[in-house]
């Protein structure tokens, strides 16, 4: 029964300092249009570092990942005779889809 008590003032105690210690917050002013003034002048740095960094990430992992399953897919068909195309095939695809991502992504998103 004293395990019990501790558990249940130490969950009081908590709660009563969350309650005490909590501060509202009200906006002042129009929020959006402070968002949509950042997004607009972020959008052009957000777009270089995504098209020069990010997307040549993705692709050399997926490139990575795209060879080390063609070579584990050969080397399966050495052992068994039998070639899977399906894990080879889709890392192409998303290779194929990641390469191709800057020209038309940011069309899509509307930056």
């Amino acid at each position: 029964m004293r395990k019990k008590t501790k558990r249940i003032l130490a969950v009081v105690f908590a709660l009563a300092l969350c309650l005490s210690l909590q501060v509202t917050a009200f906006a002042e002013g129009d929020v959006a249009s402070a968002v949509q003034s950042t997004w607009t002048a972020a959008s052009g740095q957000i777009k270089t570092v995504t098209n020069n960094v990010i997307f040549p990430a993705l692709d050399m992992i997926l490139a990575i990942f795209f060879f080390v399953k063609l070579g584990a897919a050969y080397f399966d068909y050495r052992q068994g005779n039998r070639f899977d195309w399906a894990p080879p095939a889709i890392l192409f695809v998303c290779l194929v889809f990641t390469l191709t991502a800057p020209t038309y992504i940011w069309t899509i998103i509307g930056a």
